[in-house]
């Protein structure tokens, strides 16, 4: 099947609008292994456009071996409700003992889980 976009050499993509009527760059995550320990170190937004890539991260912390398993969340700005319940959903499919601990998590990641996860005790969130 022939898509005439393409063929018009056309380029598709989307456009994100913010409440100011600026035209921004569509959210992106970077993902990249921590050196020093078991973990990774995530940048970016975390919404419809980039839930696959959280999705993996997520995956990837759940099939390791190890007791504790690092996320460093300084550079992500935004967690949207659905990459929450992806990250609570992962930590529940941990074994037992096992968990994750957040590292500088942006304020509105641990408000939802607080709200929504209070006792999810495979969680451990650090601020400093």
């Amino acid at each position: 099947m022939s898509d005439p976009v393409r063929e018009r050499g056309e380029t598709v993509g989307i456009r994100y609008q913010a409440a100011s009527g600026s035209v921004g760059a569509a959210p992106e995550l970077t993902v990249s292994p921590l050196g020093e320990r078991s973990g990774l170190r995530v940048a970016g937004e975390v919404g419809l456009t980039t839930h696959e890539v959280w999705r993996r991260a997520l995956d990837q912390a759940v099939r390791e071996d190890g007791d504790v398993y690092y996320l460093e969340l300084s550079a992500v700005t935004f967690v949207d409700v659905a990459g929450a319940g992806a990250l609570a959903t992962a930590a529940q499919r941990l074994g037992d003992g096992r968990r994750m601990v957040l590292h500088q998590p942006p304020p509105g990641l641990r408000r939802v889980l607080d709200m929504f996860w209070p006792d999810l005790s495979s969680i451990e969130v650090s601020i400093s």
